[in-house]
């Protein structure tokens, strides 16, 4: 599954065609795929849907058609509202799908751009740069990346070698879904296999080089997770601190796939602050294993590790022992002292499972298929249920302190570096002060097998605090962010957080 939220506070989800098969069918009138049967050389008429848009706000899937293969491909929010998808398998490898935006009317379904990209794009990174275009790293066998075109409908200009993704791939690659951070000097952080670089993707060349991650692999398949931790604006000079953890060892894929010997995945979590002039990895050990995992930011600040398994890696049969338990990770606290346990599910979130925040400040978890089409009688059986995880912050015990954002009378269009205010009232607040409040914006990312692309949290400065006793309001004026560099352009989901405690997101907008 790969996933994406939307500002209209919709899920866009979309898995492979090859299969021919989903638990959604195209509603009456809908014209079913024509395909070649590659078996007995027959056409025939594929009329199930392979890609919906879920409602949040009343939990009903929406089927749309998607026809060129999108199976293990990238994509990302584009600053008018419109998700792009860029690569795929086969027919798909080279198209650039879009999906909402100003062209969108109501109900509206994919458009679809074969042989927009120069090179096959299976298992690579999209990131939106600083001024909203997109950049693709990476897939199998293309050792290279190109500039998603500005206009819907062109084609890529050219594709650019980039030898570091060929040096970093294993016999069994590991160097597939590369992480890529934008971080606020403009630069692309990159990382691959257990290397990393930072990219200057205006003229192309490589800025600097970082010490070796030791310990294993972190990419697909070895699969472990990165985040681009919290940025805060606050500080005098702004950081980038970038987070890698799990996987597993260089040689599991190829165990597994073979043997059906199942390594156990790395326990590591290791930091970097990358804009420090000698930067040097720091080790701490998560409570369990993981790979295949994901890392998402929670509104304040917070970092959850999701879904996984504890053996193995990614691929169909590669994994046991699911990892059922949730870790939340306060990058904040001192070390030793940042990993909490969560309450496990019960469900199986394995291979191509996914996870969002919302914007009422839950996770929204889906998927997992350990295998190659549907399975209904399995070990691990085809999962098409979605849960609902709720951090600690959502405790009812904390809701006379969860300030509540007044839309009609907050900012939402917001400009780079500009002044702007946000209305918010909470139940116990009489004797809150500026201190105890914090704003953030989280760019929502396109998440697939574990890679939430172009993920990031901001925490704004904040310059003046009104309280107005009468109407039970208060009054709170932050700065924007400075440049596209530190908040590229786009929808963001922006929260007020009151000691830890997240409001429920308002979306803005922000522009030159």
């Amino acid at each position: 599954m790969q996933i994406n939220l939307m500002p209209t506070n919709k899920i866009i989800v979309y898995d492979a065609t090859i299969y021919r098969i989903s638990r959604i069918q195209y509603p009456p009138g809908v014209p079913c795929v024509p395909f070649m049967d590659e078996f007995t050389y027959q056409m025939k008429q594929d009329c199930f849907a392979h890609s919906m848009e879920y409602d949040l706000d009343t939990n009903q899937a929406r089927p749309l058609k998607v026809t060129a293969d999108p199976w293990c491909s990238c994509g990302g929010l584009a600053p008018d509202g419109t998700l792009i998808s860029s690569g795929g398998f086969r027919d798909g490898s080279r198209t650039i799908r879009y999906y909402g935006g100003p062209n969108c009317q109501k109900d509206c379904d994919w458009r679809e751009h074969n042989e927009a990209l120069k090179e096959d794009r299976w298992y690579g990174s999209q990131t939106i740069l600083p001024n909203g275009d997109f950049i693709v790293i990476g897939g199998r066998r293309s050792f290279s990346y190109e500039f998603l075109p500005k206009v819907e409908g062109q084609i890529t200009d050219k594709p650019y070698f980039f030898p570091f993704l060929y040096e970093t791939s294993d016999l069994d690659e590991n160097n597939l879904y590369p992480f890529v951070h934008l971080i606020p000097d403009g630069n692309l952080f990159l990382f691959s296999n257990n290397r990393s670089l930072l990219l200057n993707p205006t003229n192309n060349k490589v800025v600097r080089t970082f010490p070796v991650l030791p310990g294993g692999s972190r990419n697909y398949p070895a699969s472990g997770m990165s985040a681009l931790l919290p940025i805060n604006l606050n500080n005098n000079n702004v950081t980038a601190e970038v987070m890698v953890c799990g996987g597993n060892n260089p040689n599991a894929f190829f165990l597994a796939e073979t043997r059906k010997t199942f390594l156990s995945a790395l326990q590591d979590c290791n930091r970097m602050v990358i804009t420090d002039p000698n930067p040097t990895w720091d080790s701490e050990r998560m409570p369990s294993r993981r790979t295949m995992g994901d890392a998402l930011i929670l509104p304040n600040g917070q970092i959850l590790f999701i879904n996984g398994a504890q053996v193995g890696t990614s691929a169909w049969w590669d994994a046991d022992q699911p990892n059922l338990t949730p870790v939340l990770y306060s990058p904040e606290k001192a070390k030793g002292k940042r990993f909490k346990v969560m309450k496990p599910t019960t469900i199986a979130r394995m291979y191509h499972s996914t996870s969002a925040v919302i914007p009422n400040g839950k996770i929204w978890v889906a998927g997992s298929n350990t295998h190659d089409t549907y399975k209904d009688h399995d070990k691990f059986p085809t999962e098409t249920r979605v849960e609902g995880f709720s951090p600690p912050y959502l405790d009812p015990k904390l809701d006379n302190f969860r300030p509540q954002i007044i839309e009609q009378t907050s900012t939402k269009d917001l400009k780079y570096g500009v002044n702007f205010e946000t209305q918010f009232s909470v139940k116990r607040g009489f004797h809150l002060t500026k201190n105890d409040i914090k704003v953030t914006m989280y760019f929502p990312p396109f998440t697939t097998h574990g890679v939430s692309m172009s993920q990031r949290l901001l925490v704004l400065k904040n310059e003046a605090f009104v309280k107005d006793f009468i109407k039970g309001v208060f009054k709170l004026t932050s700065v924007a962010p400075p440049a596209g560099e530190v908040a590229p352009p786009g929808y963001y989901l922006l929260f007020v957080v009151h000691r830890g405690v997240p409001s429920k997101g308002m979306w803005v907008h922000i522009q030159k």
